[in-house]
């Protein structure tokens, strides 16, 4: 089975199971095995969160000898998921599809509120500036990531990825009124490496950093050339990409209510 999740990542520890059990992991795999009546359940997902990171479109994948219908394995699983927490849709798939394994590539935004005031009804859910920030700018220094790069300069020291080099497929920035929104597709993502990658094109925006200052970060492959890692609360998983063969939705409903 093939699940699509969505969550608000505000109260729990990141996506991957923990000791302490406050993970989407941990509480999508109680609800599956209280759904079955199974001691336990293991999922496999396409990407993993960071604590405070949220979640439009995680997809998960599992063996069942349990035949229910795909609308049933959402009413049921949900039944016993959080109210943050919710399984969009469920798909039986090919014993040859691997959520992690089969994805093309895989996609985020950053939604970022510029303000003079700190969030409030959005706390948690957006990034936050103060200071305004410079569109061209931005978008000339993300122009330098696009491509096969060696990312290691946005890569947390904790990253357990076998190899910095990642192929950044799109990246597209966008404001709507107070809200900045950051839409960037690769290959895969090294840890941390957004939110690495925001707090150098926020610097760039907010005019403490020229723009070609981000083509030096890139070339210098060190965590210590580029800007601290920026807040997790306005990340969002859009989800990964499949070939149209799996017959795995591309979107949630969420998606349509993010700037």
């Amino acid at each position: 089975m093939a699940l699509g999740v969505s969550y608000n990542g505000c109260a729990y520890d990141g996506w991957q199971s923990q000791p302490s059990g406050n993970t989407v992991q941990d509480k999508l795999e109680r609800a599956l095995a209280r759904f079955l009546d199974a001691p336990a359940v293991n999922t496999l997902c396409a990407g993993r969160t960071d604590a405070g990171v949220h979640g439009l479109m995680q997809v998960v994948h599992f063996d069942s000898v349990l035949e229910r219908p795909d609308n049933a394995w959402v009413r049921g699983t949900n039944s016993f998921l959080p109210p943050d927490i919710a399984v969009q849709w469920a798909r039986h798939v090919p014993p040859g599809f691997h959520a992690r394994a089969a994805a093309t590539s895989r996609r985020y935004a950053y939604v970022l509120l510029e303000s003079p005031v700190r969030p409030s009804v959005d706390h948690g859910q957006v990034g936050w500036v103060f200071r305004p920030l410079d569109q061209l700018a931005m978008e000339q220094a993300a122009s330098v990531l696009l491509g096969e790069h060696d990312f290691t300069s946005f890569r947390a020291s904790s990253c357990q990825a076998h190899s910095p080099v990642k192929d950044m497929r799109r990246i597209e920035i966008a404001r709507r009124g107070a809200y900045w929104r950051f839409e960037f597709e690769a290959s895969a993502f090294l840890h941390h490496m957004i939110r690495n990658i925001m707090g150098c094109l926020i610097a760039i925006g907010s005019g403490n950093r020229p723009a070609p200052w981000m083509a030096e970060v890139l070339a210098a492959k060190s965590r210590d050339a580029a800007a601290p890692t920026f807040a997790p609360d306005g990340l969002y998983f859009l989800g990964p990409v499949y070939d149209p063969s799996w017959n795995i939705p591309e979107r949630t409903p969420a998606f349509d209510w993010l700037p």
